[in-house]
């Protein structure tokens, strides 16, 4: 029987991934564990357990994770699955889902918020669940009234 190494053994959700301060990423990111930035990220940032940005921090991109705590930029829709918390120095543009949502004093944000149980999901999985719910899409045209034209319909008419 081999034995596991060290590294292997390792719970990755405990592991920190630092995008330091002078260092520019272009790309999507993803980790087992947390990731923090101080620097800039142009891309999508997939964390199992969180993600923060810092005060310094710049990000281009959206963000799905389980807790974000953002003090930096955001120029993307951010998605945790529980919470959010955007302190005093944070300017995010973008959409936020996420189950709670602790916006600081002096914290801007210009976008969206949408909190409760069912808010982490991603735009494509909404559109999935709506339609098999059977419920009509965004955008979609309103089911037309047998026997009436559009005009009637919107006037009222029976006629």
């Amino acid at each position: 029987m081999m034995k596991e190494s060290k590294a292997e053994s390792r719970d990755l959700s405990e592991v920190v991934s630092i995008i330091a301060p002078g260092m520019k990423v272009v790309g999507d990111c993803s980790s087992d564990g947390i990731v923090r930035i101080e620097g800039r990220v142009e891309g999508l940032i997939k964390a199992a357990k969180s993600v923060v940005v810092g005060k310094d921090g710049v990000v281009k991109g959206d963000i799905e994770t389980q807790d974000v705590i953002v003090a930096g930029r955001v120029s993307g829709t951010i998605t945790a699955q529980s919470r959010v918390e955007l302190q005093a120095s944070c300017h995010v543009e973008g959409d936020i889902r996420s189950r709670r949502i602790k916006l600081d004093e002096g914290g801007h944000v210009d976008g969206r918020l949408h909190m409760g149980a069912e808010v982490s999901r991603t735009e494509s999985q909404q559109a999935a669940l709506q339609r098999a719910r059977g419920a009509p899409q965004p955008g979609a045209a309103p089911p037309k009234a047998p026997g009436k034209s559009s005009l009637q319909r919107a006037s009222g008419s029976d006629s």
